[in-house]
């Protein structure tokens, strides 16, 4: 399992730069602890642990402020410290990404990991309030269009790619309606000028379906109770209990020390308790 909290990294930073001159490993991120209430930005890290039964056994220290980008590292050091690889893991939205979907299908790794709207998706009001939403549109396999509320058909136009901060390459096909006007529905069913055009990416989708399959079994819904007093517990118990909320050390290799020693005395405490 994978969380995260960020930290602060030092007292000092340049207001002109994204980094802090006190600690270049450092990225000024928004931070919970924010005395001023005005969204300063502080340079700070974010750390990323896996549990079991509240003990840590993998943590990892980033300068990137996305949890989304974190996954891929985070799992290369389990692997390297413990020689073999997870069958499965459970996280948060925050991973819910398709290129950590199609690592964990490479690695083979079961993923109970929640999308962006998985939640929300889980409760009727919401499906009320997006009636019109792609993802509820008729698809015909066949003729390779979808069907507008309205019964008019959206003919594919083409693809369009996008490249992550990562280089990851993302495909959506993109499916166009013939004509939306003097529509009934124009205003509701989009909000858009001309034509209402939809993407849709078509393994994200596929590997959605899998996540709401994983979620929902019965194992799955043990896994996502289980995180939410496995990890999460863990930072409150050294942020509150323990009050550390900042790191003593600066630049990241000293940073990962302090934090191991962090995460050794939660064990310990852990075990004595």
């Amino acid at each position: 399992m994978s969380s995260r909290r960020r930290f602060w990294a030092s007292e000092t930073a340049a207001a002109d730069r994204s980094y802090s001159k006190t600690d270049t490993d450092a990225t000024f991120m928004r931070l919970k602890e924010d005395h001023m209430r005005n969204g300063q930005l502080k340079p700070a890290y974010n750390v990323q642990i896996s549990t079991s039964n509240q003990f840590v056994v993998n943590y990892s220290i980033h300068s990137n402020p996305t949890d989304t980008n974190t996954l891929a590292a985070h799992l290369d050091q389990y692997e390297e410290s413990f020689g073999s690889s997870l069958k499965s893991l459970t996280a948060d939205a925050g991973y819910g990404s398709e290129e950590n979907y199609t690592l964990l299908e490479e690695k083979q790794i079961a993923a109970y990991v929640k999308y962006g709207l998985f939640d929300k998706r889980q409760h009727k009001s919401f499906n009320k309030k997006h009636p019109f939403s792609a993802d509820k549109l008729h698809y015909n396999p066949q003729g390779d269009h979808y069907i507008c509320p309205m019964g008019q058909k959206m003919q594919y136009i083409g693809n369009k790619i996008n490249r992550t901060a990562t280089g990851f390459v993302q495909s959506a096909r993109m499916y166009k309606a013939n004509n939306c006007d003097n529509c009934p529905l124009n205003g509701a069913c989009h909000k858009s000028k001309g034509n209402r055009i939809i993407q849709v990416n078509v393994n994200l989708e596929r590997q959605k379906q899998q996540a709401d399959r994983l979620l929902k079994s019965e194992e799955g819904i043990i896994k996502r109770k289980k995180r939410c007093f496995d990890v999460e517990p863990v930072f409150g118990n050294i942020k509150n209990n323990h009050n550390f909320r900042r790191f003593m050390l600066r630049g990241k290799q000293k940073v990962e020390i302090e934090w191991g020693l962090i995460a050794i005395a939660q064990n310990i405490r852990k075990k004595a308790a």
